[in-house]
């Protein structure tokens, strides 16, 4: 129905903002991400999801392809309604987000405000297998290797915080199997 909005900021809120399109004035709510930079009289544009109710229709809107799309799965996950996955895109860039869900991590996802354990269980299960091959916006892949190689570290003795930052110093490099990530992340272990 209403693919985006392009005008200027008139009123800024906790968790939406009033754009005036020449005259006809619309309160699109949003992420802290899309929100922050913003400034009354701020020229925006944001892609829209129009939610229709019987009592109301909200729209929301996001300054990028990547948070949209998260959004929209996100609605798909029983239990999760628009307030929830507001929360999960203000708590962490949508490529961290869709790395968390590809990884199963749940014990992350359960950081965010409203998002309990049975929440983020019910938001791996469903979106494991619709997130895209690549990451919109970053041309990462979404693979589950993270999550395997976190689950070796795991086994060895090191808990999951651990295990992810040993991971980081092979972010970025590709092309690499379980093992060696592994072997990576031991190696960056060890020097800390």
């Amino acid at each position: 129905m209403i693919a985006g909005v392009r005008g200027i900021v008139t009123v800024l809120e906790e968790t939406a903002v009033v754009v005036d399109l020449h005259g006809f004035m619309v309160r699109v709510y949003s992420s802290g991400h899309t929100l922050s930079p913003l400034a009354v009289g701020d020229s925006i544009e944001l892609r829209t999801h129009l939610a229709v109710r019987e009592d109301a229709l909200t729209l929301y809107g996001f300054s990028s392809d990547a948070e949209l799309q998260l959004f929209q799965l996100l609605l798909g996950v029983n239990g999760v309604g628009p307030r929830v996955a507001l929360s999960l895109l203000s708590f962490d860039q949508p490529s961290v987000l869709y790395k968390a869900i590809a990884n199963e991590d749940t014990a992350y996802l359960s950081r965010v405000p409203g998002v309990g354990k049975v929440t983020a269980g019910r938001i791996v299960f469903d979106l494991k297998r619709k997130l895209p091959d690549t990451i919109p916006g970053t041309g990462l892949s979404a693979d589950s290797t993270d999550r395997d190689a976190i689950d070796a570290l795991e086994a060895l003795g090191y808990s999951t915080s651990e295990a992810r930052e040993g991971l980081a110093a092979v972010e970025g490099r590709s092309g690499l199997s379980v093992e060696e990530r592994v072997y990576a992340a031991l190696q960056q272990l060890s020097r800390n």
